[in-house]
């Protein structure tokens, strides 16, 4: 009797477990709109590629992607956002480098943690930056550029989107590779920042093709190099640092796309394979390869270790 009755509390038991495993599986993904966030002012290239890959993954998912900019602290309160979210992937995010490694190297804390606080994805995209001077600054070349920077130490200043951005991580790189002493204006943004070089306000800066292509074409700034390891499309006749006189210099920022820590797989694995396949098309590759984005899909695992590898232990 006592046997008859373990196993019909067992048999129940089992269709209750059947049962849930048969609504888990049967939850459609995605259930509502998607927050996309991105951890930026709406302009430029960042937002410019969030914004296609949010239209294309819309139509293949079914569901809107609404992008969401949340710019601030250096990509801090956009990021945080995200790492706060619930793990349902219905909230993603349009991680920078800057966000994810640049603020765990120079900032004490940070209300998330990088390593522990997402799920990788996906990378996106990598792109250099020019180094480009105002018309005003007496220098044709990364090396006249140099020497007027070492007989006037301190007189020159130069631009950036904030405190532990890539530009600034890059140019006090750029500083310590060639011993000269540029002066940092963070800005709370790139408009402000790149106004003030426009106006010669301050007289150098690494910026992206968005705004350096028709700023140099109209003879409003000068590059004078492209910080990647090969030139760009965008300006092919331009040499790099490297070339320029640089030697072992090579800057690119790069982006990914994650989502909140505990993301099931089944959904990583969907993002990731809907997101490759966009990133592939010819239409979206001939693009951005004219803006001097090099889209660069790859696994979850890829992007996981790379942030690993950036940040110091």
């Amino acid at each position: 009797m006592h046997l008859r009755r373990s196993s019909t509390l067992m048999f129940h038991a089992a269709l209750l477990c059947c049962a849930a495993c048969a609504h888990g599986q049967g939850v459609a993904y995605p259930s509502k709109p998607i927050r996309f966030v991105v951890p930026q002012t709406p302009s430029g290239q960042v937002d410019t590629v969030a914004r296609t890959v949010a239209l294309h993954l819309s139509e293949r998912l079914g569901q809107p992607l609404i992008v969401e900019n949340r710019a601030g602290a250096n990509g801090v309160i956009g990021t945080d956002a995200v790492a706060k979210a619930p793990p349902d992937g219905h909230t993603l995010l349009m991680s920078a480098q800057s966000a994810i490694v640049f603020n765990a190297v120079l900032r004490k804390s940070l209300p998330y943690d990088p390593l522990l606080d997402f799920s990788s994805i996906t990378m996106l995209f990598e792109t250099p930056y020019y180094l480009v001077v105002h018309p005003s600054v007496p220098a044709r070349t990364v090396l006249e550029l140099l020497a007027l920077a070492r007989t006037q130490p301190g007189k020159l200043n130069y631009a950036t989107v904030g405190t532990g951005s890539g530009q600034h991580f890059y140019m006090e790189i750029f500083k310590g590779s060639t011993k000269t002493n540029f002066v940092h204006v963070p800005y709370k943004g790139s408009s402000q920042a790149g106004t003030d070089l426009l106006t010669g306000q301050v007289q150098v800066m690494l910026q992206g093709s968005g705004f350096t292509l028709p700023q140099a074409r109209s003879g409003k700034i000068r590059a004078l190099a492209s910080t990647g390891s090969q030139r760009t499309q965008g300006m092919p006749d331009l040499p790099t640092v490297m070339e320029a006189g640089v030697p072992g210099y090579s800057a690119s920022t790069w982006y990914g796309l994650v989502g909140p820590a505990r993301l099931p797989r089944p959904i990583i694995d969907r993002l990731n394979r809907e997101v490759g396949e966009i990133l592939r098309l010819p239409a979206v590759h001939d693009k951005f390869a004219s803006m001097d984005i090099v889209l660069s899909p790859g696994t979850p695992e890829a992007l996981a270790e790379r942030v690993r590898n950036e940040i110091p232990i």
